[in-house]
């Protein structure tokens, strides 16, 4: 029996419009990592500085000055994103959910099965280096140990081209279903929205270091067209098993992430260790102007990491509870340690969640 979270689902039904404000939605969601702190709970007044780009775009990006017709627009986004502080990119481990069911492990082989695939089609090798070797960079490359920044490259954008497929197909099952039935998804449809544009950005990102040709261009188009229509079909069946898929398939990602990290500190991505972060990435991510590339991968790691924590906790709900993170999300201290939330505890945050909302919508009392 969970009898919080069955409260938690009837206050949220009683307060729609509270719940899902998105002015408290952006205050108590997302923390930037720069600037003063701030209040989760507190609104903004009208005449405060708000941080470029984090309610989408404003009058002024969309309006160019006259003198500057050909000024890029920024804030190419309109929804919610984290911005993480130094402490949190560097909170991220390396974890794994064992499988426990039977579907479980069937998420967990189809994702071993399209890894596999997916290293194949790109190229990708970690191949372990003999021990005491002193072979020189070039030697480690032709022999398969190692990547250079190209190959690194192609395997990202195939990479980010395909991972922004499972957020959108179940967003949009989920909308379908709620105007089919007529009522209220309990929150999931914005999160998952903000996964596929999140993936997005990450393919935006990469496209500035390299312009891929004809050849990738047709294997994305193939494989995208191919992954969404088995991944509807999936998740029509089961939403459960769909969720604990890019769960699995996010721990991969964040050992990728992680390696790329790993060679570059060992300098065997010499062009990147210089290479200035792309102004999309500074924008997005709230990087300083120094950031280099080593930045953008830590915050690309930690979205995945988020992706993965988020994934294998819908996982464990059922399609009509609530979603946990619709008002606010853990930080990267949590998301970067722990593999996931239990039912239990996803209805433990829902109350806290809404006991936050609640306590600051009452009257102060003299």
């Amino acid at each position: 029996m969970l009898p919080s979270f069955a409260l938690a689902r009837t206050m949220s039904m009683r307060r729609p419009p509270r719940l899902f404000m998105p002015l408290l939605i952006s205050v108590a969601r997302r923390r930037m990592a720069t600037g003063p702190a701030i209040d989760k709970l507190s609104s903004r007044g009208t005449q405060e500085p708000l941080h470029k780009g984090v309610e989408g775009p404003h009058i002024r990006d969309l309006l160019p000055s006259p003198t500057t017709p050909t000024q890029q627009i920024n804030g190419d986004w309109v929804l919610f994103h984290p911005v993480y502080t130094p402490d949190e990119l560097k909170a991220v481990e390396v974890l794994h959910r064992t499988p426990q069911t039977f579907s479980d492990k069937f998420a967990y082989g189809l994702v071993k099965l399209s890894r596999w695939t997916f290293d194949f089609v790109s190229g990708y090798k970690h191949k372990p280096i003999p021990p005491g070797s002193n072979m020189s960079l070039e030697e480690l490359r032709k022999g398969g140990y190692v990547l250079d920044e190209k190959q690194w490259l192609t395997r990202i954008l195939f990479l980010e081209s395909i991972a922004g497929v499972p957020g959108m197909v179940a967003a949009t099952l989920r909308h379908l279903r709620s105007l089919r039935l007529m009522r209220r998804d309990s929150g999931w449809i914005h999160t998952l929205l903000e996964e596929a544009e999140n993936e997005r950005m990450h393919l935006m990102t990469f496209m500035t270091l390299r312009n891929p040709g004809v050849p990738l261009r047709a294997l994305v188009l193939a494989a995208q067209g191919v992954f969404y229509n088995v991944f509807f079909m999936s998740y029509i069946i089961s939403p459960k098993i769909c969720h604990r898929f890019v769960g699995y398939l996010e721990e991969e990602a964040v050992i990728t992430y992680t390696r790329a990290i790993e060679e570059l500190d060992k300098g065997r991505l010499p062009k990147w260790e210089k290479l200035d972060a792309p102004s999309i990435a500074r924008d997005y991510w709230r990087l300083p102007e120094n950031a280099t590339m080593k930045d953008v991968l830590y915050a690309v790691r930690s979205d995945e990491t988020t992706h993965r924590f988020v994934n294998h906790s819908l996982g464990n709900l059922g399609p009509h509870d609530i979603n946990p993170f619709a008002i606010r999300e853990p930080d990267m201290h949590v998301k970067g340690k722990t593999i996931e939330f239990s039912r239990e505890t996803a209805a433990k945050y829902v109350n806290d969640g809404d006991k936050l909302i609640r306590d600051h919508s009452s009257p102060s009392k003299a």
